[in-house]
């Protein structure tokens, strides 16, 4: 299903990263939005598998911030890559699915990282990007 919004940052999104090639990301996993610009969006990705070793730019994403129903409800962690910007078309984008109602209707995950956790998934993305040192001369 595509988006039917435009997200914000902060909504956690599953985006299709197929036609992509290793080493970039390659299969079906869930981002976190950062900024939306009309038909683009740039995200950074989450996994499942713990970084080896866990650098500056990764982030573990406190889990009641995560969907507690449907394919997320077994996950122990997800860990942001914030060393992965990619910038990308809403038509790669999709809402996570919760289930449906008792009436049948489908139920998406609406909720997005709070102000404290996104100033973390900065932090990551500009040491991911090693301008962590920047702010301090604008």
């Amino acid at each position: 299903m595509a988006l039917a919004y435009y997200p914000k940052p902060g909504h956690i999104l599953l985006c299709d990263f197929n036609g992509f090639k290793k080493p970039e990301m390659i299969k079906r996993r869930p981002v976190v939005v950062l900024v939306n610009r009309g038909d683009l969006c740039t995200v950074v990705p989450l996994s499942t598998t713990e970084p080896s070793p866990i650098e500056d730019y990764h982030y573990q994403i406190p889990p009641q911030s995560l969907p507690d129903r449907g394919k997320f409800h077994s996950i122990k962690s997800v860990w942001l890559k914030g060393d992965m910007v990619y910038t990308l078309g809403h038509y790669r984008l999709q809402p996570i699915l919760l289930g449906r109602t008792q009436g049948g209707r489908r139920e998406y995950f609406k909720q997005r990282l709070g102000r404290e956790q996104m100033k973390q998934v900065y932090s990551c993305v500009l040491k991911g990007l090693n301008l962590s040192k920047l702010p301090a001369y604008l």
